[in-house]
C-alpha cells in the first residue's frame, strides 16, 4: 500500500486546512496535509495582484522556494457583477484589513442598496495551484454562481456565505450542511479537480 503523498497548504487557516481533510476524505484521496510548517514566521506573501490566478500561483511560487514538500495555496473570493467584479480579491479586505465578517457584509448589502433581480447576481471563484521547487504543477478553478441576499440567513460558514443564496438548494452557504457545502461549493468542486490532477504532477 502506498503511503498518502504529503502536501503544505500554504495558510496559517487552522479551518481552511480542515476543510481541505474534509474533502480529501470525501473523496477517499491518499493525500497527507498539513499547514506549511513556520508559516507564521516566514516573510508573508502579498496577495496583491488584481486576479485570484495570480494570486493563488504567486503564493505557491513563493512557499515552494522554502521546502521539499508541495506546496498547496489557494485564492477565492465574492464577485459582483454589478459591482463591477467587486469584492472580488479583496473579498477579505472588503471594509477594511481589520473588518469582521459582519461589516464586510455590510458594506456589501450597502453597495447593493436599491438593486433588484439580475443586479444581484454573484458568484464564488476559487483557484488552486500547486507548486513544488518554485516551479508550478497544476493549476485549477471554478465557480459556483447564485445571488446575494437582503438579508443575513444561517449560521454556519463564513465570509459572505450568510447572504450567498444557493439556488440549486434554496438556500444560503450559511444554511448548508457540511456534506452539501462540500459537495457544491467553489473550494470543494476545485479541490476535487486538484485530486484528478495529482497523477501526473507527483
Amino acid at each position: 500500500m502506498n503511503s498518502p503523498r504529503k502536501i503544505y497548504v500554504a495558510s496559517t487557516n487552522q479551518g481552511k486546512l480542515w476543510e481541505y481533510r474534509a474533502l480529501a476524505q470525501d473523496a477517499k484521496a491518499e493525500v497527507s496535509l498539513e499547514l506549511l510548517p513556520g508559516i507564521e514566521g516566514m516573510p508573508a506573501f502579498e496577495e496583491v495582484a488584481p486576479t485570484f490566478g495570480e494570486n493563488a500561483v504567486g503564493k505557491a511560487l513563493y512557499y515552494s522556494r522554502l521546502s521539499d514538500v508541495p506546496i498547496l495555496a489557494d485564492d477565492s473570493g465574492l464577485v459582483v457583477t454589478s459591482l463591477g467584479g467587486a469584492p472580488g480579491v479583496k473579498s477579505a479586505r472588503y471594509a477594511g484589513d481589520n473588518a469582521t465578517n459582519g461589516e464586510r457584509i455590510e458594506k456589501l448589502l450597502r453597495e447593493l442598496n436599491g438593486k433588484k433581480g439580475p443586479e444581484r447576481a454573484a458568484h464564488f471563484v476559487c483557484v488552486i495551484a500547486l507548486a513544488r521547487y518554485g516551479r508550478a504543477g497544476t493549476i485549477v478553478s471554478e465557480r459556483v454562481d447564485g445571488c446575494i441576499l437582503e438579508s443575513t440567513y444561517g449560521e454556519s460558514g463564513f465570509g459572505y456565505d450568510p447572504v450567498f443564496f444557493f439556488p440549486h438548494l434554496k438556500k444560503t452557504f450559511a444554511e448548508l450542511s457540511t456534506e452539501e457545502k462540500n459537495k457544491y461549493s467553489h473550494r470543494g468542486k476545485a479541490f476535487r479537480r486538484l485530486l484528478a490532477a495529482l497523477p501526473e504532477v507527483l
